[in-house]
């Protein structure tokens, strides 16, 4: 099996176990779900299919059946924990547990660098203030960024940026971005916190309202559509989204930077009902 803290999915982690253990040896589901405490046969089968889920309760004794102890049996118990989250709040909390337990070991959770990029509208800024300020101190940064935020604020996000490797620094000490664009990834808690990256930037877009129309540009449409209007709608959204990012590209240098929000979310329920 690969380290534990490479792991996100619980059921990941039983199946590896599962298969490794059958490669080396006769070994069942059955004589698995006996050593776990579990009465069905095929019970631990269903978790890793995703048609049962493994209780918080129940994980301690899967652990001890994987002969997972001490760091890895705590961690296996907080990605259970992770899984069984409801709401955004209580996910992050789980995935920020397990970040913690990592840290302790050194080591790092899989995706994340990419979760703590996506929590604070301050890294997004800074990634793409600092190259276009070659040379600029923290508190020079910090006087031009609207809202006004601290240096102290400026130089932990920067140290944040470099050490992840968003941002890397050359011999003339200007900041350069390692990549364009960031993706998102494949664990499933990075959306959520990009979810709450863009209730952020929201916010800031209500502050916004109250500067020149010179410095900003919005408007909107209130519209009443059919679903297939809305797939249409979505879809030229996405077109219109390329089309900024190649204007970007092709613009080059940095003089300010700007945030586009694009918000379509429907006003009432289907007033219609299903067809």
């Amino acid at each position: 099996m690969k380290p534990i803290t490479e792991y996100v999915d619980y059921r990941k982690v039983i199946l590896d176990f599962y298969n490794e253990k059958k490669q080396a040896s006769v070994f069942s589901w059955r004589e698995f779900a006996k050593s776990s405490g579990f009465s069905s046969a095929i019970f631990l089968k269903y978790v890793c299919e995703g048609k049962k889920n493994l209780s918080v309760s129940a994980a301690a004794s899967v652990a001890s059946a994987m002969s997972l102890a001490g760091f890895d049996a705590a961690y296996f118990n907080a990605m259970v924990v992770y899984a069984s989250a409801k709401t955004d709040d209580d996910k992050m909390k789980a995935y920020e547990e397990m970040c913690a337990l990592a840290k302790k070991r050194r080591v790092r959770t899989l995706g994340a660098n990419e979760y703590v990029f996506f929590k604070s509208w301050k890294n997004s800024l800074i990634r793409e203030l600092a190259p276009a300020m070659p040379g600029a101190k923290p508190f020079e940064m910090a006087k031009v960024c609207k809202p006004l935020i601290s240096a102290n604020d400026v130089g932990d996000t920067l140290a944040f940026l470099e050490n992840e490797g968003f941002l890397k620094k050359d011999d003339k000490d200007v900041y350069h971005q390692t990549d364009k664009t960031i993706s998102i990834g494949c664990v499933d808690v990075i959306p959520v916190a990009a979810r709450n990256l863009q209730r952020q930037m929201g916010e800031l877009a209500l502050d916004a309202v109250s500067l020149s129309p010179s410095e900003r540009s919005m408007s909107g449409i209130t519209m009443g559509i059919t679903r297939n209007g809305y797939e249409r709608i979505v879809k030229a959204l996405a077109e219109f989204r390329k089309q900024i990012l190649n204007i970007v590209s092709e613009d080059g240098d940095t003089e300010q930077v700007y945030r586009l929000n694009l918000q379509f979310f429907p006003l009432t329920e289907n007033v219609r009902g299903e067809r």
